[in-house]
């Protein structure tokens, strides 16, 4: 009799640890903690999401890994780089098709360096524009500087409009070179984007050729 009760005991263990391995699917939780301690549990715990995580099987094999949660700190720089990533990508694609725009517009090197030459002499119109403006207006200020001197050898006072026109025209002068500065610097920068455009022209050229048959 009692061994009829031991039987059913091990039977009702037998059946609910079954019932338990369906309910749950067999799967376990595994993690080390921060001592590099491995825990398991049947239910994930606040640690295991801490430390990060192993899903086992009931054969104690992993079937799934989760990565540790992430601090704010390293929440925000996983967020940077994210943006930073996409930010490499979305130029990638741009360059990708202003390579495209580039081969389309111009079938040759010639055809593509006459438009870098367009684009140079127009800065040197613009230039030649401005120095001409420039010689005028400097000859202006230098008739009115010689105006002033012929007072002041006359031993008379320089009348407070000649010396309001020489102020004027003085600043007038001095924004005539600046323009010119930046327009010689505006020129500088063109010639080198134009070599650099060019050296691309000739890269992308060379890799069609090569993709041809």
């Amino acid at each position: 009799m009692r061994t009829l009760s031991f039987v059913v005991v091990l039977i009702a263990l037998a059946t609910g640890a079954a019932a338990h391995a369906q309910s749950s699917g067999g799967i376990r939780y595994k993690w080390r903690d921060g001592q590099g301690l491995t825990h398991y549990s049947d239910s994930l715990t606040g640690d295991a999401m801490k430390y990060g995580y192993d899903r086992v099987n009931d054969q104690g094999m992993v079937i799934q890994h989760v990565e540790r949660q992430l601090n704010p700190q390293e929440q925000a720089a996983a967020h940077k780089l994210v943006e930073q990533q996409a930010a490499q990508k979305r130029a990638a694609d741009e360059q990708a098709r202003g390579d495209a725009q580039m081969l389309a517009a111009y079938p040759d090197e010639a055809s593509f360096m006459a438009s870098q030459q367009q684009a140079l002499n127009t800065i040197d119109l613009q230039m030649s524009t401005t120095r001409i403006n420039l010689h005028s207006q400097e000859r202006a200020l230098t008739e009115l500087l010689d105006r002033a001197a012929e007072n002041e050898r006359g031993k008379q006072p320089v009348p407070k409009s000649l010396s309001d026109s020489i102020q004027q025209q003085r600043s007038v002068v001095a924004g005539q070179r600046n323009a010119l500065e930046h327009q010689q610097a505006a020129r500088d920068s063109a010639a080198q984007q134009a070599a650099q455009q060019l050296q691309r022209y000739r890269e992308l050229k060379a890799a069609q050729s090569q993709a041809q048959p």
